[in-house]
C-alpha cells in the first residue's frame, strides 16, 4: 500500500509537471514569433537547443523545485550543461528517492513551425546506485513509470495526456483546451495483420542516410508485399518528427510499422548526434503496456542507459502478428547491408 502511495504521489507530479510544461509552452508559441522561436539557443545536454526549448526548461526546473521540497532525484534531460542535475541542490547523491529523465519539448521543429504537435516526454526510474551516475546502471527497461503531454499547436482545441505504470495497463485523457473539459481516451493499437493499406515508415528525416534508409524500406516492402501495384498506393508514408509523437501514432491505430534505424546509418553520413536519445524514449513504457510491441532492431528490450547522449534505434510493431511477419525479415535485410557485428 505504501509503494502504491508513493507511486501515485509520483504520477501526480508528472500530471503537474505535464501540465505546466503544456502551458510554458503555448504561452511561448502565442508570445512570440516563429523567427524568435527558432532561433538557436545554444548546444546542452545532447541537442541543438532552440528559443521554444527554452520556454518548457524553465517550467521543467521550476517544478522540479517544488517537488525536491518532499523528495530528492536525480533529473536527467535534454537541456542541462551536465545532462542531469540533483534536486534539491546540495542533497546527498548517495540518498536519492528516484531518477526522473525528460525531454520537455520532443518535436521542436514542428511545433514551432505549426506544424504538428510536440509532446513532453517524461520517465521514473529507481535512484542510481550509490557512488554512480545515472547513465552508469540504468537503463530504458528501468522506468516503471511515464507520462507523455501533448504540446499542441496554437490552432488546436484539444490535447491528449497519456500515462502507465508497469504492468498495470496504459491510460489515456482528451484535454479540451477551450472549455477545460477532460474525457477518457481508449489506446487501441491496430489489429491490422498486414502493412498494406496503412502507414508504415522507416525514419528518414535528414540527408545523409535518405538513400540507405529508403532502400532498405523498399526491400522490406517488397518482401512483405511483393511489387508495389501501379494504381494503388501500397503503403502509406508518414514523417512525425517526435519519437512520443510516433508512439502515440501506434497507440492511437494510426500506424501499424514505424522503425527509427538511424544509429545503424550513423556511420554513413548522419552523427550520432542526429539520432534519437534515451530522453526521446523514455516513454516507451506507455506503448508497451497499450500493446504496442517496442523493441530494438533485432528483437530486444530497448536498454539504452539513461543518459542525454546514447544514441538509440528502435522498432514499433502495432500487434504481434505483424511483428512476427516483419522482424525475421527486417532483420534478415539488415544483416545483408550492416553485416552480423551489427546485431552485436
Amino acid at each position: 500500500m505504501q509503494h502504491e502511495s508513493v507511486t501515485a504521489r509520483r504520477l501526480a507530479w508528472l500530471r503537474r509537471l505535464g501540465e505546466r510544461l503544456r502551458a510554458a509552452v503555448s504561452a511561448g508559441l502565442r508570445a512570440e514569433s516563429i523567427e524568435r522561436l527558432s532561433s538557436v539557443a545554444g548546444e546542452r545536454g545532447g541537442d541543438v537547443i532552440y528559443r521554444l526549448d527554452e520556454h518548457g526548461e524553465g517550467a521543467l526546473l521550476a517544478l522540479c523545485d517544488e517537488w525536491a521540497r518532499e523528495e530528492p532525484f536525480l533529473l536527467v534531460a535534454e537541456g542541462l550543461e551536465e545532462g542531469q542535475r540533483i534536486f534539491p541542490a546540495g542533497a546527498n547523491a548517495d540518498l536519492l528517492a528516484f531518477t526522473l529523465i525528460v525531454d520537455p519539448v520532443d518535436g521542436t521543429r514542428g511545433l514551432m513551425y505549426g506544424k504538428r504537435s510536440a509532446w513532453a516526454l517524461l520517465g521514473v526510474a529507481p535512484p542510481p546506485r550509490a557512488g554512480a551516475s545515472a547513465g552508469a546502471n540504468l537503463t530504458l527497461a528501468d522506468i516503471t513509470l511515464a507520462l507523455q503531454a501533448e504540446l499542441p499547436t496554437p490552432r488546436a482545441a484539444l490535447a491528449d495526456t497519456l500515462w502507465a505504470m508497469a504492468g498495470q495497463g496504459a491510460h489515456g485523457e482528451t484535454h479540451d483546451l477551450r472549455t477545460g473539459a477532460t474525457t477518457p481516451l481508449t489506446l487501441r493499437p491496430s489489429a491490422a495483420t498486414t502493412l498494406a493499406g496503412g502507414f508504415a515508415s522507416m525514419v528518414k528525416f535528414f540527408p545523409g542516410i535518405k538513400t540507405q534508409t529508403a532502400a532498405l524500406e523498399e526491400a522490406l516492402f517488397a518482401a512483405l508485399l511483393g511489387p508495389p501495384p501501379a494504381d494503388v498506393a501500397q503503403v502509406f508514408d508518414d514523417q512525425y518528427i517526435s519519437s512520443g509523437g510516433q508512439l502515440y501514432e501506434l497507440m492511437l491505430g494510426h500506424d501499424r510499422f514505424i522503425a527509427d534505424l538511424r544509429p545503424l546509418f550513423a556511420t554513413s553520413g548522419l552523427a550520432a548526434s542526429l539520432c534519437a536519445h534515451p530522453y526521446d524514449l523514455c516513454t516507451e513504457l506507455i506503448a508497451r503496456e497499450a500493446g504496442v510491441l517496442v523493441t530494438d532492431p533485432w528483437g530486444r528490450p530497448l536498454a539504452a542507459p539513461l543518459d542525454t547522449h546514447s544514441p538509440v534505434a528502435w522498432v514499433g510493431y502495432a500487434n504481434a502478428t505483424l511483428r512476427d511477419a516483419i522482424a525475421p525479415v527486417l532483420q534478415r535485410l539488415l544483416r545483408e547491408r550492416l553485416g552480423v557485428a551489427a546485431e552485436e
